[in-house]
């Protein structure tokens, strides 16, 4: 590429490392970015690589030149907490466990927005029996996330748990997942970060997921496969298609990674249902978090929510559709924080990306077989050659009667893109769009605390793990 990393290894180390106390490593990060251009070769001990905010290049590596691209040490980094399944496959074993996993959301996708509605009540009255003045929403959201993931893909709510066992399962998942993290950005020396509590971790999360396995065979012996499979329809089809309990229970963490709101969301699939549990918690924790931070944003949502839905009236999909602005706000959301912000490739032979190269960076860049390509979803939907001289900023207006996300193509990544595209976008966008008009009308007085900082948006103090989220939570007064 044109544009070699002008520092050394040490200095980008030990900056970044100086950097990770802030919480503000993204934005540390931004400063090189913008100084140096959206391609670039990076070179040193033992490693060359590329990375790209470039949207044709990102292009090329998920969609037109897909098949020159694998997952690289990602398997490993990631196989001890998830298993086998769509975020550490390649080839035919992906495609098997895509078509497997997507048959149920084709099941789910059309399901009435009733289906949420005993959990949203949940949240609604865990908000409003909230102590004091101020209440961090983040954690609330994720146990509602949770609860309708476990509900409508494994058959049960995580809600029969009593709440001391669902803290203790979230805090384990979470701490497996940012290790995972880490191990991924280690790559081939993943095997250095394999702790005792690590492994403890994630025999636990297989534990848990081998609980809704066990019921479901359990019903399907006492019951029959017609009676179990009304209740149990994602575990016993999985059990029929893989006739391993395992590696059903592998396939549900993956799912739990894809609807877990934090997660391992832009993965692509990559981001299933845990872009999807942790992921879409945390996705609604920072949609809040910006709404209130913006008080005309939230009132002019309010506005459109009431003038479609009055308060009482039952939420249909068509509701939905009549709010333009709730979608402004979800995709400015899903642009200012990718779940997944960060995404890597390893070219499983020699191939090209379209842009980069030659002296005025335009040309084709040459790729061998083995190296790695970086690219970051969190500064791509940043850059001011895409979204403007506000790049920076949360504005759902610049989404209004215009064909921007047509326009900029892959650099909008809210769900990623080509053959590994999210399989649960549609339950991610109900899920989301029906908790923020419900969470909106219930409290009409929704506001950003008067004792909390408001910093610039990407400025705030951030938690990065395999997602990004806000390292103080969602704290709102109502």
């Amino acid at each position: 590429m044109v544009t070699k990393l002008p520092y050394s290894w040490y200095h980008i180390l030990k900056k970044q490392y100086d950097a990770l106390p802030s919480q503000r490593l993204l934005a540390f990060q931004s400063n090189y970015i913008n100084q140096i251009g959206p391609n670039i070769k990076v070179s040193g001990l033992f490693i060359e690589g590329y990375f790209t905010t470039d949207p044709q290049n990102v292009e090329a590596v998920l969609s037109i030149h897909f098949e020159d691209w694998g997952l690289g040490t990602r398997r490993e980094g990631l196989f001890p907490q998830l298993g086998e399944g769509i975020f550490t496959q390649d080839g035919i074993p992906w495609r098997h466990s895509r078509e497997v996993l997507r048959r149920q959301f084709v099941r789910i996708q059309y399901q009435n927005l009733k289906v949420f509605d005993v959990h949203i009540s949940h949240l609604i009255a865990k908000i409003s029996s909230a102590k004091g003045d101020t209440i961090d929403l983040q954690p609330l959201f994720f146990e509602f996330t949770l609860a309708t993931t476990t509900h409508l893909l494994f058959g049960e709510a995580i809600d029969y748990l009593e709440e001391a066992t669902q803290a203790q399962f979230a805090e384990t998942f979470d701490y497996a997942s940012d290790v995972s993290a880490i191990r991924l950005r280690l790559a081939e020396f993943h095997w250095l970060y394999n702790t005792k509590r690590f492994r403890a971790a994630c025999a636990a999360v297989k534990l848990y997921a081998d609980q809704f396995v066990a019921r479901a065979l359990k019903d399907q012996k006492d019951n029959g496969t017609e009676s179990a499979s009304e209740r149990y329809p994602f575990i016993l089809d999985l059990y029929e298609e893989l006739k391993d309990a395992d590696l059903v229970r592998d396939q549900l963490i993956h799912v739990l990674m894809c609807v877990v709101p934090s997660s391992l969301q832009a993965f692509g699939d990559e981001r299933v249902v845990l872009d999807e549990t942790r992921l879409h918690a945390y996705y609604l924790g920072l949609c809040s978090f910006l709404l209130v931070r913006r008080p005309t944003a939230l009132a002019k949502l309010r506005r459109q929510i009431e003038s479609v839905v009055p308060a009482g009236h039952t939420i249909s999909r068509a509701h939905l559709a009549r709010i333009p602005y709730l979608r402004c706000v979800i995709n400015e959301t899903h642009r200012l924080y990718p779940q997944l912000p960060v995404n890597t490739r390893t070219a499983l032979r020699r191939t090209t990306l379209p842009s980069g190269g030659g002296p005025d960076g335009k040309s084709p860049v040459l790729i061998r077989k083995g190296i790695g390509l970086v690219w970051s979803t969190y500064h791509m939907h940043r850059m001011t050659s895409l979204y403007g001289h506000d790049a920076e900023e949360f504005v759902p207006e610049r989404w209004e009667g215009t064909d921007l996300e047509k326009k900029i193509g892959f650099g909008f990544l809210p769900f990623h893109e080509g053959p590994r595209r999210c399989l649960g976008k549609d339950f991610a966008l109900s899920e989301a769009s029906y908790a923020i008009v419900k969470v909106v009308q219930a409290f009409p007085n929704l506001r950003l605390p008067p004792h909390v900082t408001k910093e610039r948006t990407g400025q705030e103090r951030q938690t990065l793990g395999i997602a990004v989220s806000s390292a103080e939570g969602c704290q709102v007064a109502l």
